[in-house]
Formats: structure tokens, sequence, C-alpha cells
């Protein structure tokens, strides 16, 4: 009888305690499924936006090798508008813009690198994206604007592709002393095996002296 007494006395402590708390049970169990859920629908709809942009993309990559400009701007808007989240996005302001270059259309070329500075998401995308519309920029003397786009943080081999490409800016610039100090900013920052030392060396002889 003691022992169902006890019995009888947890079984009420049990009702009491889910009478006051088994709501909030509920709510944290429910919530935690669904953050389950929600988790596993999020990667799902990420490798079904991937698979999807990998298709335009590749037909990016053909349009740009047979340089039909036509089909290039058609995917690369899809890849932007709808799978700019995701790696293709980046990858292909990069081939858009050479397509664009390729043709001839500079201002075309400079949309998607600036969109690359923008929303890549990969440093070596926004990098490369900021190298290639400086270039772009200097070609068309639009020097204070190049300079403002080269004017960023960098490291490894970006840091010597900046400086030279600073140091090619200030030589149209006329600029020669602080090509030379950019020019040499370069080969510190350029690994030793670098295929851009050689050049960049090239430029430095061909300011010549301090005096110069």
């Amino acid at each position: 009888m003691a022992y169902n007494l006890e019995e009888q006395e947890q079984l009420e402590n049990l009702k009491a305690f889910w009478k006051q708390y088994g709501n909030f049970i509920l709510t944290v169990v429910a919530v935690a499924a669904l953050a389950v859920a929600g988790w596993r629908g999020w990667g799902w709809y990420q490798a079904r936006d991937a698979a999807q942009a990998a298709v335009y993309y590749e037909q990016l990559r053909e349009a740009a090798s047979v340089k039909d400009v036509a089909r290039v701007r058609a995917n690369a808007g899809t890849l932007f508008d709808q799978y700019g989240r995701t790696a293709y996005g980046q990858m292909a302001a990069l081939v858009a813009a050479r397509a664009y270059a390729e043709a001839g259309d500079v201002k075309a070329a400079k949309v998607p690198l600036e969109w690359a500075v923008s929303n890549a998401r990969d440093d070596e995308f926004r990098h490369a994206a900021r190298l290639r519309l400086a270039a772009l920029l200097l070609d068309e003397k639009a020097y204070d604007e190049a300079n403002k786009v080269l004017a960023v943080e960098a490291t490894g081999h970006f840091s010597g592709e900046y400086a030279d490409l600073r140091g090619d800016v200030l030589v149209a610039q006329d600029k020669p002393a602080q090509a030379r100090a950019a020019y040499r900013q370069a080969l510190e920052a350029l690994a030793a095996d670098s295929p851009l030392r050689r050049l960049v060396q090239l430029k430095l002889d061909s300011l010549g002296g301090e005096g110069a």
C-alpha cells in the first residue's frame, strides 16, 4: 500500500509539472523540429539553386567562347538576378565582362565588374573584378576613378597587382616618381616566382633614375 501511495504521489507531481510546463515543452519541441526541417529545406534549396545556376553558367561560357554577346547578356542577366548569391554569380561577372570587352563594349563590361565588386562573396573574385575594372578605367583615361577603385587593402599576390596597376595609372598621369614607388611596392609584394615580376621590373627600369 505504501508503494501505491508513493507511486500515486509521483503521478500527481508529474501531472502538476506537465500542467505548468507542458505547453512550454511542446513549443520548444515544435520549434526544434521546425528548425531542423528548415535547415534541411534551406540546404535543398541552395543545392537546387546551385545546380540550376551551373546550367546557366555553362551556357554563358559557351556563348562567350563563340562571341555571342546576346546570349552572354541573357545568361549573365539570369545569373545575376536569380542566382547572384551562388558562386556562379561572381564567376559569371568575370566571364561576361571579358566577353563585352572583347566585343569592344567597355561600358557594358564595367557593369558586371561593378556588380562583382559590390556583391561577390569571395575576396578572390572581388579583387579580380576591381583590378579588371581599374584597367578598363585606365584605358578610358578615367584616372581618378581608377585610383579610387584601387584604393583598397589587399594581401598576397593581389597586393602586388594593385601596386603594379597603381603604377600604370601614375605613369599615365605623368607622375614618374610616384609610379616608381608603386612599382617598387609591387616588387616587394609579389612572390619571387611570380611571372608579373619581370614586367614590373621592366616598367621600373623604363622610368629611369630618381631625377628622370
